[in-house]
């Protein structure tokens, strides 16, 4: 079959065409702008790229069009579609049609940590020598690429709640069909899509009417919203985590280190196993718990997945260390959401205990340019002594009255070549730069690097 994936280059459509070519398919693929890393992977795998949605892509016509969320009405490539009456779908109907069906589908979902629990669940399997399949929205340390078709029954998805496609405003995650779900957290967020909170609830509560009663639900006992929402009707046997404040979770996570990369796993109140050396922070010790549990209902023993978690390498841009030129250590984190935004510098405090943090935000998602989130941005950023922004022009409400309580803390930035100057004449020896962003952030992240590198040499040879 000839299949041909408009959006090719977006983190879950790229997984698709990758795991449509190992499933033996003839994949093509285009996308607006044709751009690394996901580019440079596909091609590697022998699928054909094309810059632009000119309807010539969809010549000769292949038999099967895999259109992604980003397109919409208008689009010259979806409208030849429509038009000359080709066969289309979903990217999430696709995969469930031709990669999940009979497969033991393990799903992770929440606002929160969903890359970042997927990559532990997916490496704890590989490590049990369970060969999953994936298709997870980021890049795990272990793996090197975003899916795999796998070998076995089992196959781990991230299940992100944003809408299908133009023709579908189910959320992608209703198409799964998981027998183990995870449910993280659940706060509002996607404003672009969804009115309010009430509305996210409702595509959970889709998505609990197709697990199966012989399936098993994960979810945070700290989390009332998650309650509210499993309240509406849940059919399926129920397996509570949280730390040892939540008295009504089964498996308890208890930290033994400063930054949580130490803990105890308790199942009722009885410890089973402990985790020594995976990632840092609070909400990674919860991420780690829920993989665990997973892990278990797939047949793999706790103190295994303790073994696994220990060799865990992380994901890229979550708490990523990119370098440490001069000694100024340089994170990238993928934090666009005040919750993650506080957790990414809990972790890190944590870590560095009293040395500088400079935390730097590009207030880029849909939901943080609509101002949705302004209130709780600088509560978010307290734990960071100093912080930079960039007022980008697509931001119509004002960075410097939304972190005002921060105080003196505070630099925005209207340019990224002037934030970087800035940094770059503010950090030194010992500090820890945070680049908070879902996007590029214009290269700064190389800015930096580069521009530290060069003083550092500099003071060297002097």
């Amino acid at each position: 079959m000839h299949v041909h994936i408009l959006g090719v280059c977006g983190t879950f459509m790229g997984g698709v065409a990758a795991l449509a070519k190992a499933a033996g398919h003839r994949v093509t693929g285009s996308d607006q702008a044709v751009y690394p890393p996901m580019s440079e992977q596909l091609r590697a795998l022998g699928i054909e790229l094309t810059e632009g949605y000119d309807p010539t892509v969809l010549e000769p016509a292949p038999d099967m069009v895999v259109i992604g969320n980003a397109l919409s009405r208008g689009n010259p490539a979806v409208e030849a579609v429509l038009d000359r009456g080709l066969a289309y779908e979903s990217g999430p109907r696709w995969l469930a049609e031709h990669v999940l069906r009979d497969r033991w589908v393990l799903a992770v979902s929440g606002t929160h940590g969903k890359t970042t629990t997927s990559s532990m669940l997916a490496w704890i399997l590989e490590y049990a020598g369970l060969a999953p399949g994936f298709l997870i929205g980021g890049v795990p340390g272990n793996f090197g690429v975003t899916a795999r078709l796998g070998e076995g029954p089992f196959f781990v998805v991230e299940a992100d709640e944003y809408d299908t496609a133009f023709f579908d405003k189910r959320s992608k995650f209703v198409h799964y069909r998981p027998r183990t779900l995870v449910l993280n957290n659940l706060e509002f967020d996607h404003a672009d899509i969804f009115k309010d909170l009430a509305a996210i609830k409702w595509q959970f509560h889709q998505l609990m009417r197709t697990v199966p009663s012989t399936g098993l639900v994960i979810s945070n006992a700290g989390e009332p919203e998650l309650e509210d929402m499993l309240g509406a009707g849940c059919w399926t046997p129920i397996q509570r985590f949280g730390d040892t404040d939540c008295s009504g979770a089964e498996w308890q996570a208890r930290g033994l280190s400063p930054d949580c990369s130490e803990f105890e796993v308790l199942q009722r109140g009885q410890v089973v196993t402990r985790v020594s050396g995976s990632m840092p922070g609070r909400h990674n010790m919860s991420n780690s718990l829920a993989a665990m549990v997973a892990a278990r209902h797939a047949g793999v023993e706790l103190s295994t997945s303790a073994l696994a978690l220990a060799e865990f390498r992380g994901v890229r841009r979550r708490l990523e260390l990119l370098g440490q030129p001069g000694g100024i250590a340089i994170y990238d984190d993928f934090a666009h959401h005040p919750t993650a935004i506080f957790e990414s510098l809990a972790a890190l405090r944590a870590r560095v205990g009293e040395q500088r943090i400079l935390a730097v935000l590009e207030p880029r998602s849909n939901t943080m340019k609509l101002g949705i989130h302004k209130d709780e941005l600088a509560e978010s950023l307290r734990l960071a002594d100093r912080v930079w922004a960039l007022q980008t022009p697509g931001l119509d409400w004002s960075l410097e009255s939304a972190l005002a309580p921060l105080g003196q803390r505070i630099e925005v930035s209207r340019a990224v070549e002037d934030l970087a100057d800035r940094l770059v004449a503010e950090a030194r020896p010992g500090d820890h730069v945070l680049i908070m962003s879902n996007g590029g952030f214009g290269g700064l992240h190389g800015k930096l690097l580069s521009r530290l590198q060069e003083l550092a040499s500099s003071r060297d040879r002097q």
